[in-house]
């Protein structure tokens, strides 16, 4: 995915965080992944997909961090295929993405 970095950026605030790995795209998380434990991954979706995700599938939940609004954290040994937790995990990009893209100032001549 193009412009992605990472970084554990949790750390400095207490020691337990140290393994929380964050994917960003334009300086804004997209994506999160404990490395100790990697039994999920949390992403970043809209209200109407999370509903939609929920309904079909068993192994989504609300992320710990209840400040995290509109954030789901799919369990990657529960109902939810790879090849959809991949999609989820590009949507969730393409989200970030599109919202902190610049738009271009138009001139009305």
């Amino acid at each position: 995915m193009k412009g992605v970095t990472e970084k554990i950026p949790f750390g400095r605030f207490a020691p337990r965080f140290d393994s929380l790995l964050v994917f960003y795209v334009l300086d804004h998380m997209f994506c999160m992944i404990d490395m100790d434990d990697f039994t999920s991954v949390s992403v970043r979706s809209t209200p109407d997909e999370i509903e939609d995700i929920r309904l079909r599938h068993t192994s989504v939940e609300s992320p710990k961090n209840k400040a995290l609004r509109y954030w789901i954290q799919l369990n990657l040994n529960g109902d939810i295929p790879d090849l959809e937790i991949q999609r989820l995990v590009m949507r969730s990009y393409e989200i970030i993405r599109d919202k902190y893209t610049p738009r271009r100032l138009v001139r009305i001549p």
